[in-house]
């Protein structure tokens, strides 16, 4: 472990916001036996683990309920807030229609794949997957996930009686196309910069655009999660690879990144930790608290 201020003593420590994918997963997003061990050991001791991921909740629920863990999780970046395993929704925070409806228009001129994840109106801990066509895109997010999509037009989607808005919108396109999608969103949503952002933009993995709601993040769904929680911000280890994990960095008393993650993330990081694919996690944990 590279420390970049002094780690806090583990005694103080009472949870773990962790990332999944990149983060607590290997290569393939195989979850590892040392890294279920780590993280048991760690809920025998009494200290809270909150899964913090980009991830839909049906996405993440095999690899939650492999660690045993339960209560409120953050899930799609932020964008929903859900205690587990009961599925009782928190709280969700939506893209609105209108730039949805953007979004769809864009996909179509640029003949890039689209998909989003809409609040089932009827069920809001239902959280269907639509996209417009199948694709290589399609089936490689179906095999990363294990989420059924469902076909139709994603405009009529938008009209079903009591809709309120999109949990999450992605783009699926390699990083190239991508560095061309993203200006176009960011001229209509605002990059932050010369015009204020009206909507949450990021890369989370390396095909995956995402857009949501500019109140979403990883950061606003743990604070969200410590305040329930009654949880301090220096009883909190943060552990992630990705720029949508730095805000997440920034809510907690002290961040890790593996030395996989992005240079941008290490540099963020209090710590750097092994690789994912060394269950960098699991040996941070063993060391850290003396398992």
């Amino acid at each position: 472990m590279e420390d970049k201020k002094k780690p806090p003593h583990p005694a103080a420590i009472t949870a773990l916001a962790l990332d999944l994918d990149g983060t607590l997963l290997g290569p393939g997003a195989v979850l590892g036996e040392r890294t279920i061990r780590a993280i048991g050991k760690c809920r025998d001791k009494g200290i809270r683990t909150i899964i913090a991921t980009g991830r839909a909740l049906d996405a993440a629920e095999l690899f939650r309920s492999s660690l045993g863990v339960e209560g409120p999780m953050v899930y799609f970046n932020g964008a929903v807030i859900a205690d587990m395993p009961e599925r009782k929704i928190l709280k969700t925070t939506l893209l609105n229609l209108e730039a949805v409806n953007f979004c769809i228009d864009l996909a179509r001129e640029m003949e890039v794949y689209c998909q989003f994840y809409i609040l089932d109106p009827a069920d809001k801990s239902k959280m269907p997957l639509m996209a417009e066509r199948n694709s290589t895109e399609l089936e490689m997010y179906q095999k990363h996930t294990g989420i059924k999509i469902e076909l139709g037009d994603l405009k009529e989607v938008l009209h079903r009686k009591g809709l309120e808005g999109c949990v999450k919108l992605m783009f699926i396109a390699e990083p190239e196309i991508q560095d061309v999608i993203r200006p176009r969103l960011e001229e209509h949503f605002g990059d932050g910069k010369t015009k204020p952002r009206t909507a949450y933009i990021a890369r989370t993995l390396k095909t995956f655009l995402e857009v949501m709601n500019v109140d979403v993040s990883k950061g606003k769904g743990l604070k969200y999660v410590m305040e329930n929680l009654a949880i301090n911000k220096e009883e909190i280890i943060a552990i992630g690879d990705e720029e949508n994990d730095i805000p997440m960095f920034d809510a907690a008393g002290f961040s890790a990144a593996p030395s996989s993650a992005k240079d941008i993330v290490k540099e963020h990081a209090d710590f750097i930790i092994g690789s994912n694919a060394d269950e960098g996690v699991a040996a941070f944990l063993e060391d850290f608290f003396g398992f």
